[in-house]
């Protein structure tokens, strides 16, 4: 016989399950044939799974108002997490499943075979409550539990969490249609069909025509092949770990070498600049020793030219009271001697004076041609610095558009190939030489 099967989150009223109070679509004759399998009170589940956490969590808090008291009534009056949980289960309906049928009858054998297993499917779940009701109109079953997660690194390292608990069985959300909490459900419902085919009830699931035991065959051999899969990309990522630790080391060296070449280039460069400004400064010096000696030498030249002539050109004529002999021999030549040794001690002055211009000329000239030198020798370094910085940006760049893991295992595998191919010439080089041999 075919029969849906269906599962649904429950509001969750302990005093409903228990019938603590009877509702218009409850049989009271019939309550008697409900089955309690379990029955705890929520608040003593709180203090066996919490109690501990929460003491180790308030230990780490300085601020008072930053430690929990009470973790239910922390978990009740927030936000974030409900206090408990409930799920329903259900064979069937009302007109073909009926509780006083015979098919009600069977719904409750694979009802309750179904939930004295859950506990166990479910570890992550702490089940306080399981209520069979066989006094409405079909058979359902109601599961109430407080999901939790150990070694939480945020709040109390045990807390209250429906996600984590759904995430560490593997149900990962994937947008609002497939939440973790329906791919559970899901999960339970076959569950529960796989129960229900023993007592001959098959799923009949609507808005389909294959057999539910070719779905989960179907879906078993889909989840074997994803874990070959899964399994392949865990051997090669493990296999690309190792590389990339290989690769993160050799990359920190060639940075660290990188760094000191840097400062090594901007040591010279600091360098070249110091010896440019000394050599500017004493061509400076010297070109304003050359202007004075220029000025000096203009006027020794001048001077030189006008008393370097012969005695007899400069003497004056002799005067109307003495004769010329006389004012010859006795003043106008001792003068002019005199006055021709000191131009001539003047003119050597001179030669000595234009020695040294031509030795500052040549020195000038030579630190002028040091000074373009040093000056091309600091461009060169600048624009090799600036290659060198722009090389790292680059470097940073790939690294953040590829991904830092994804980019040192490119560099790896580079390197690998070109070792390869030096190591292939260096083979053919040998080749070659015994051949030549």
């Amino acid at each position: 016989m075919k029969r849906t099967i269906s599962g649904m989150i429950g509001k969750g009223s302990i005093a409903h399950n228990e019938r603590k109070f009877i509702a218009e679509n409850v049989d009271a004759a019939r309550t008697i044939r409900n089955v309690v399998l379990q029955s705890e009170n929520v608040k003593d589940i709180y203090h066996e799974l919490f109690d501990e956490a929460i003491e180790r969590y308030n230990a780490k808090q300085k601020r008072k108002d930053r430690k929990i008291e009470d973790y239910y009534e922390h978990i009740r009056t927030g936000k974030q997490e409900k206090v408990f949980h409930e799920a329903i289960f259900q064979i069937g309906n009302k007109d073909d499943t009926g509780c006083l049928s015979r098919e009600g009858q069977i719904a409750r054998l694979a009802l309750l075979d179904f939930a004295k297993d859950f506990q166990k499917r479910n570890p992550q779940f702490r089940v306080f409550g399981i209520y069979l009701h066989m006094d409405e109109a079909t058979p359902h079953l109601h599961i109430d539990f407080v999901p939790y997660v150990t070694g939480s690194k945020r709040g109390p390292d045990t807390r209250v969490s429906m996600k984590q608990a759904l995430a560490s069985r593997g149900f990962i959300g994937k947008g609002r249609e497939n939440t973790e909490y329906n791919q559970w459900m899901e999960s339970e419902k076959q569950e529960l069909a796989k129960i229900a085919e023993r007592y001959g009830m098959i799923w009949e699931q609507k808005g389909t025509h294959r057999e539910h035991l070719d779905v989960l065959n179907f879906k078993k051999k889909q989840r074997e092949q994803e874990v070959a899969v899964l399994e392949k990309q865990k051997a090669q990522l493990q296999k690309e770990t190792a590389a990339c630790h290989e690769l993160a080391g050799n990359l920190h060296e060639e940075l660290k070498q990188t760094g000191d070449e840097l400062q090594k280039k901007k040591a010279e460069r600091a360098q070249v600049e110091k010896a440019a400004e000394q050599a500017k400064a004493t061509a400076d010096k010297y070109e304003k020793s050359l202007k004075k000696v220029k000025t000096i030498a203009k006027d020794i030249q001048k001077y030189a030219g006008e008393f370097s002539k012969p005695v007899d050109e400069v003497l004056p004529e002799a005067g109307m009271l003495e004769s010329a002999k006389s004012y010859r021999d006795k003043k106008a030549f001792p003068i002019i001697s005199e006055l021709k040794e000191l131009l001539y001690g003047l003119y050597l002055k001179y030669i000595q004076v234009k020695e040294q211009l031509d030795q500052v000329v040549y020195k000038y000239d030579r630190l002028k041609n040091s000074n373009h030198i040093l000056a091309e020798q600091k461009q060169e370094l600048l624009n090799e610095n600036s290659v060198l910085w722009e090389e790292n940006k680059d470097y940073r760049r790939l690294k953040r558009a590829v991904g830092e893991e994804r980019s040192e295992y490119l560099i790896l595998n580079e390197k690998s190939r070109e070792m390869a191919e030096k190591n292939r010439r260096k083979e053919n080089k040998r080749s070659h030489d015994r051949g030549a041999r």
